[in-house]
């Protein structure tokens, strides 16, 4: 799956949360200060290209809805991001967020929850 840029993520959330919606729609819900109609167009469009958007054409105006769910999209960006940035090992990045982050006693514990709830689960499998 091809990274999105800022841009390019910043409508797909749009999206995800419209479900559907006409440029003027994606346009409505970004934050100020919006960039212009033609940019929303373009990116939009490209989003298209790279398989992310679909839509449906009325007449000349066309209303797009995304093609990717947000939860396939940020598996593959947490995996790449796991890949990049912690030589793919989950075990350094739980270890970052446990040392270096400075994370208070109640949240350490409700990450152990977490995965004690997740070494439960693939247990019983």
């Amino acid at each position: 799956m091809k990274q999105l840029t800022k841009a390019e993520e910043q409508i797909m959330h749009v999206l995800w949360e419209l479900e559907r919606g006409y440029i003027r729609d994606i346009l409505e819900h970004l934050p100020t200060p919006k960039p212009a109609y033609n940019t929303v167009s373009t990116i939009t469009r490209i989003l298209e290209k790279k398989g992310f958007v679909g839509y449906t054409a009325y007449g000349k105006a066309h209303e797009y809805y995304p093609l990717i769910s947000k939860k396939l999209y940020r598996k593959n960006f947490y995996k790449g991001f796991v890949q990049n940035y912690f030589s793919n090992s989950y075990q350094a990045i739980t270890s970052f967020f446990a040392n270096d982050e400075d994370l208070s006693l109640n949240e350490l514990e409700e990450l152990r929850k977490l995965l004690d709830k997740e070494i439960e689960k693939k247990s019983k499998e």
